[in-house]
């Protein structure tokens, strides 16, 4: 078995919660607590660091590691984007396709220097620190993405509704196609970011421009509370390395 939970629909439930929890917590920290962007993505990038190496460290695969790792680097991915495209000034067309680059770049490496970029390898060190460069590199973009096309005519619940069409097409290309699973993996790893990105925010941003105004806290510790309850709920077993050739 591998460190990281098998692709199941439970997976992909936690991860788009994971994601928004991400949007919402990084909001909280950077914006209500008035740390700023910079600031921020220095506590959360040291926290992922910490947990990336206790994930490396660790014997056997951990829900609550692995998700809370998860986390780390969607909150730090929301305010790293943050940080590029407001901060630095590049906006989100450029820090969206500055971003798209790192991953696609990520990827290639990882998939060159070991052969494969599935995560039925995620069992050896080098895997794993390529799986979670490449996991912190699409969740920055997926922030600048759907902050993005939200900021379009579309807004937070357009958005949402394209993300999640894009997501149920990926689903369909699984079920009904011989796409490359590993490729249509990823693509939705990816999607399930900006979709979380622009659920986050039409909860928390001000109603006149066009969110709910909950407050980003208590936001954020629904969705934790939610996420830990699925985690208990759900089985918890690594994915299988058997898959490793055959994707």
């Amino acid at each position: 078995m591998t460190k990281v939970p098998a692709v199941t629909l439970g997976f992909w439930v936690i991860k788009i919660l994971a994601t928004t929890f991400g949007e919402t917590a990084g909001d909280t920290v950077s914006m209500s607590m008035n740390l700023g962007y910079l600031v921020s993505t220095a506590i959360f990038a040291t926290l992922l660091l910490i947990l990336v190496w206790a994930q490396i460290k660790a014997r056997q695969f951990h829900p609550f590691l692995y998700w809370a790792t998860i986390i780390a680097s969607t909150t730090a991915g929301t305010t790293m984007a943050d940080f590029a495209t407001r901060s630095l000034g590049i906006g989100y067309p450029g820090g969206s396709l500055l971003l798209l680059g790192t991953v696609l770049a990520s990827l290639a490496i990882w998939h060159r220097a070991l052969g494969t970029i599935s995560v039925s390898s995620v069992y050896e060190p080098k895997a794993e620190i390529y799986y979670w460069l490449t996991i912190t590199m699409s969740q920055t973009l997926g922030t600048a993405l759907g902050d993005w096309v939200a900021d379009g005519s579309l807004g937070y619940l357009g958005s949402a509704v394209l993300f999640g069409a894009l997501l149920v097409a990926l689903a369909l290309a699984y079920r009904y196609t011989a796409v490359s699973r590993v490729g249509l993996f990823w693509a939705a790893f990816i999607l399930t970011r900006p979709l979380g990105a622009v659920v986050g925010d039409f909860l928390d941003k001000p109603i006149d421009h066009g969110g709910l105004e909950l407050s980003r806290a208590g936001a954020s510790l629904v969705l934790g509370l939610a996420i830990a309850v699925l985690i208990l709920a759900l089985p918890k077993r690594g994915a299988s390395r058997e898959l490793r050739h055959a994707a």
